[in-house]
């Protein structure tokens, strides 16, 4: 393979696609919105490391112009409230947040990437049987991987029956041919 890039010949020794991993398969789906995820949470995760370090100086030099100990104590534990519950219901929304899925066809098996508390990648290997569709639809879960929640835009798979695959919707369609096909033959 050879590329062109400002009339300076490239030439790729690679063997493998740029959608294949070695060790997890064929990429068959990757989330637009993995920046954005990691640049929130760590944004958040920055400014409440901040306002630890900041909280001592700011008790010892404001004194926060209240004489009464019980209000300095509610506003100081208001501020160390939302500095510990913003990352933390960060990370409760965003960690099934799936930013690449794999797939093994030989083994029939998916390996999802998301990020764990400390913002390091965490991969998650499961089976396509392992998958489980809420019956209610969820905010931030399209299924379930074994008990852990997962969230993927169907939109984003360049192959829809990639999707299809991983939910299932290609068996329960055969399945439910058969049943139409044996009660055809009871009649």
């Amino acid at each position: 393979q050879v590329t062109s890039f400002q009339g300076v010949a490239v030439r790729s020794l690679s063997t493998s696609s740029p959608h294949e991993h070695p060790e997890h398969g064929r990429l068959v789906y990757k989330g637009n919105l993995a920046k954005t995820v990691l640049g929130v949470r760590f944004f958040s995760y920055s400014t409440s490391i901040f306002n630890l370090f900041m909280m001592p100086y700011i008790m010892l030099k404001s004194g926060i112009g209240v004489e009464s100990l019980l209000l300095q104590g509610a506003f100081y534990g208001l501020i160390a409230f939302f500095t510990f519950v913003t990352p933390v219901t960060l990370h409760v929304l965003t960690k099934g947040y799936v930013i690449r899925l794999y797939y093994k066809d030989e083994m029939d098996t998916y390996t999802a990437i998301t990020y764990n508390a400390i913002l390091a990648e965490k991969a998650t290997v499961f089976h396509q049987k392992d998958v489980k569709i809420p019956d209610i639809t969820k905010m931030f879960t399209t299924f379930y991987a074994k008990t852990k929640s997962m969230l993927v835009n169907p939109t984003l798979f360049p192959n829809p029956q990639d999707y299809n695959h991983l939910m299932g919707y290609d068996k329960s369609s055969l399945f439910k041919l058969e049943e139409v096909k044996e009660a055809d033959e009871r009649k």
